[in-house]
């Protein structure tokens, strides 16, 4: 029988949540409530009480109301709310998880969900789903589910909302098993609106010898969980074509991926073919949310929601400088290539962000930054998106991996040695 562990404060949510254990119950389906308060709970029995929660993270429950700091209580019960579900997963106690809360509760509930695996159902019922959401889905596939009114007692509205959550996490629990076997070890690839003929090219050639190609949209997200990936040693390779997000990590855009995007080390060497892809620019959101102090810069509106912004001579070169400094900083075996004619769709000459000052302050840059490292340098003619750009990067990729040592094993075995 499915159970669903669901997880809310019930010092304030109580009769959310017997709500929704309700409705879990009537479904055919086992609620298995997780207390994530601090005080003494309202309107519904938990499962696993508060103070087990506490001491899972660390803490002692009564040290933590006593001191009345609310933040600290918040992120004292997330950390053991995340060991409490991390247990119940790890011992098949689970087959799917839910949370219910306003910020706090959400905070609570999303930092324990983000740990469970790719793929897990998971789901939370927060007022803050349709605000800014990326502190509290991070890089996993968790479901922020809009409550439309405040979770504060049950209505005609908060009860189809939660009762809808609950058949949508069952839903998923309920899903047939997937049937998919990779064809072989995996290859991460960066990729961009204006790199995607690039990126679609090696993924072809890739796929031809029998590799699994995960594309990664560098939106900031993508390069987190990219550089996640390659941590955790589960990844063969990187043919990271699209390093975009520095530009918006440098100039303030919107899709920085932080300081940790293109320095992902991990158990095993993970060669990386690294390029320029959309260097060339800085994106924000609609055309009237660019700050003022750009007003005089080059525009491009990609679409509705996203406007480009040219970067300068003086941004590429710093952006050249930055980019060669984490490639040599790598302890895996990696190589940057440069397309010398244009490093996206729309920075070709004759494109609305051709500036052939910028570029050469770009590659300029990059090659000072790679000379006396053991980083591999290929320049070529090219645009990024020529099939011979993206056919080099293949080759090199290969080159790498045939002088990287590492175990086979699972999705990191390489039978040929060469992509």
């Amino acid at each position: 029988m499915t159970t669903v562990a669901l997880l809310g404060t019930l010092d304030t949510k109580g009769a959310e949540c017997a709500f929704v254990c309700d409705r879990i119950r009537r479904s055919g389906a086992v609620p298995l409530l997780v207390d994530c308060g601090v005080f003494a709970p309202q309107d519904a029995r938990p499962d696993i009480d508060r103070a087990e929660v506490a001491r899972s993270g660390g803490y002692d429950l009564g040290a933590l109301a006593a001191a009345g700091d609310r933040g600290a209580a918040v992120a004292a019960t997330a950390e053991g709310a995340a060991a409490v579900l991390a247990r119940l997963h790890a011992e098949g106690r689970i087959d799917a998880a839910m949370g219910v809360g306003g910020s706090g509760g959400t905070s609570i509930a999303a930092r324990a969900l983000r740990g469970l695996p790719l793929g897990f159902p998971k789901l939370v019922v927060s007022t803050a789903a349709s605000g800014q959401t990326a502190p509290y889905v991070g890089e996993s596939d968790l479901v922020l589910f809009p409550s439309v009114v405040d979770i504060a007692g049950l209505n005609a509205i908060s009860t189809r909302i939660l009762a809808n959550a609950c058949d949508a996490v069952l839903g998923m629990a309920a899903g047939a098993a997937v049937e998919y076997r990779a064809p072989g070890p995996a290859i991460a690839a960066s990729m961009f609106g204006v790199t995607t003929e690039c990126v679609g090219h090696a993924r072809a050639l890739l796929e031809e010898r029998d590799y699994e190609v995960l594309v990664f949209h560098m939106t900031g997200a993508g390069g987190r969980t990219l550089e996640s990936l390659v941590a955790r040693g589960a990844l063969h390779g990187v043919l990271d074509i699209t390093t975009t997000e520095l530009a918006d990590e440098l100039v303030g855009g919107v899709m920085s991926a932080g300081p940790g995007r293109l320095t992902g080390e991990g158990p095993l060497p993970t060669p990386r073919v690294v390029s320029l892809g959309a260097l060339d620019m800085v994106n924000f959101g609609p055309r009237d949310t660019v700050p003022a102090a750009f007003a005089d810069r080059t525009l491009y509106v990609h679409n509705a929601g996203v406007t480009l912004m040219r970067t300068t001579a003086e941004e590429c070169a710093e952006l050249g400088a930055r980019l060669a400094a984490r490639a040599a900083g790598l302890d895996s075996p990696a190589a940057v290539l440069l397309p010398l004619g244009g490093v996206s769709a729309i920075s070709t000459e004759g494109g609305p962000f051709h500036d052939a000052r910028a570029d050469a302050a770009l590659f300029d840059a990059v090659r000072a930054g790679l000379a006396g490292s053991d980083v591999d340098l290929v320049e070529l003619d090219t645009p990024i998106n020529d099939p011979l750009f993206a056919a080099t990067a293949v080759r090199v990729l290969g080159e790498l991996a045939e002088r990287t040592a590492r175990p086979g094993s699972g999705a990191t075995d390489d039978t040929d040695g060469k992509p």
